[in-house]
């Protein structure tokens, strides 16, 4: 959850990390070594508001960014979720995992549409080559002939498929 302050701005993220200490020491009384290790922890442990508590500065990514910048930003922050903010600062919302992942669940016929636009019709156009695409589940599969094998591997690195090609003994996955 975002701490904001009176003008909409975050000042910092409270999440499930900063949470668990306050759960973890609630009913203990750690001994001096835990103590030491886990300064930040017990700090957190004791605080009473958002502010005390909360992981600052917080990581954020403007509205205009792309999924890819916020997934790194994510990932380099290990952070689940992330706040969104206009240009002057205001949260306008919050993308999560689960939010950047929903992009690749397609329906088996999209992910095969755009495997005969994006590559098929590029590395392997007919009338030379017959490849036929086939979706299972989001697995991919390109049947057919084609003239230039050696464009197999490619492919296979842009769509991550299995091959099985008439007069060709390999697959690639």
């Amino acid at each position: 959850m975002p701490v904001v302050d009176g003008r909409g701005r975050v000042l910092g993220v409270v999440s499930e990390a900063d949470l668990l200490p306050k759960e973890e020491f609630r009913d203990s009384d750690p001994d001096r070594y835990t103590q030491l290790r886990r300064l930040s922890g017990l700090r957190k442990a004791g605080s009473l508001t958002a502010g005390e508590l909360m992981t600052s500065p917080a990581m954020t990514v403007t509205a205009d960014a792309t999924l890819a910048q916020a997934a790194r930003t994510m990932a380099r922050a290990r952070v689940k979720r992330l706040p969104v903010v206009a240009v002057d600062g205001r949260v306008e919302g919050i993308v999560s995992r689960a939010d950047l992942l929903k992009v690749f669940l397609r329906d088996d016929e999209e992910i095969a549409e755009e495997v005969r636009r994006e590559v098929v019709s590029y590395l392997f156009p007919p009338p030379a080559s017959a490849a036929r695409i086939a979706v299972d589940d989001g697995v991919v599969t390109v049947r057919g002939r084609i003239r230039d094998t050696s464009l197999v591997p490619v492919a296979a690195r842009l769509i991550h498929v299995t091959f099985e090609l008439d007069g060709w003994d390999g697959a690639t996955h």
